[in-house]
């Protein structure tokens, strides 16, 4: 596969240069938030790794009051984030996304539709994967509209069928959809989750990501990439091993802790995780883009906290 992990994250620039706005949200605490030019809704330009939050991280209600998507976005900004991963993107329409970026002024990066567990590419079910297509195609126009350069997805789970039936069910279901998201430049970026494909579920750790790269490569595309989870896979490798071996790959990041010890996931800077691995892995394949947390979330000084984690485990 050739070309770099910058290509990826450009492809989702000419998406984001039509898009207007009205509201300049003033910084939270001295953390830039982002910037309007000429109408153009831009997160911070100086820090190599944008930190973001989930949509779903952010709370649905304020004071009693049923908050609009404009208005958790807002609140996204108001605690620090450069951005918001739109991970609850099943429920707005494109003009909806489009619109709530235009009031919030809040950058939106990415969109998700987490039916991908049920309606699954790897699904022996020709309706299911037809309807978890529908779900990927709709997340990319919501990306698009909102300005953002790509969708996660998780593509299956091992467990519907043989290793080779599974992966090719998916790999075709996938290469349906390069068309749509080359035309409208939003990368498909494949999570690494517990789905029991691409590792040995059932394996002691420091499992390599060989097989990932693998399944990655067979698209011989640069519309399809890693979101590659942190947290998900310190139970089953080394972080740094696993960045360097997704290389430019890797294009965006999600971000929890997790304790090997205990077995569970935790706030972002707690558990056994070695954060040090990460940030020199990151390093060593000259990582810039997307850091979205996936923890617990709340209100404004819950997401500040969360913020504050995460500029101390990447050292910013």
């Amino acid at each position: 596969m050739k070309g770099n992990r910058r290509s990826f994250l450009s492809s989702g620039v000419t998406a984001a240069l039509a898009l207007p706005t009205s509201v300049h949200l003033a910084q939270a605490d001295s953390h830039q938030v982002g910037e309007k030019t000429s109408g153009i809704i831009r997160p911070a330009t100086e820090n190599t790794i944008l930190l973001s939050c989930k949509l779903g991280m952010i709370t649905r209600e304020r004071d009693g009051k049923t908050l609009s998507l404009s208005e958790r976005l807002s609140m996204a900004g108001e605690a620090g984030f450069d951005g918001v991963d739109l991970d609850q993107a099943a429920e707005f329409t494109p003009e909806e996304a489009r619109q709530a970026v235009t009031e919030s002024g809040v950058f939106v990066h990415n969109a998700i539709n987490h039916a991908h567990w049920s309606k699954r590419l790897t699904s022996e079910s020709d309706t299911d994967r037809a309807e978890g297509i529908a779900n990927i195609e709709h997340c990319i126009r919501v990306s698009h509209a909102a300005g953002g350069n790509g969708v996660l997805i998780v593509i299956g789970r091992g467990d519907d069928g043989p290793p080779e039936v599974v992966e090719e069910r998916a790999r075709n279901e996938i290469k349906n959809l390069i068309p749509l998201a080359a035309s409208l430049g939003q990368p498909i970026l494949i999570e690494n989750v517990w789905n029991k494909m691409f590792y040995d579920h059932d394996a002691p750790p420091e499992q390599s990501a060989e097989e990932f790269v693998r399944f990655v490569d067979s698209f011989n595309s640069p519309w399809v990439g890693m979101y590659y989870d942190i947290g998900n896979h310190w139970k089953y490798g080394q972080p740094r091993e696993w960045i360097e071996s997704f290389g430019y790959r890797c294009v965006k990041l999600d971000v929890k802790g997790f304790s090997r010890a205990q077995n569970k996931f935790t706030d972002i800077g707690e558990g056994d995780l070695p954060w040090k691995d990460v940030r020199s892995g990151l390093s060593a394949i000259g990582f810039t883009g997307w850091a979205t947390a996936e923890v617990g979330g709340g209100d404004i000084d819950r997401l500040r906290l969360v913020r504050t984690q995460m500029q101390r485990v990447f050292g910013l």
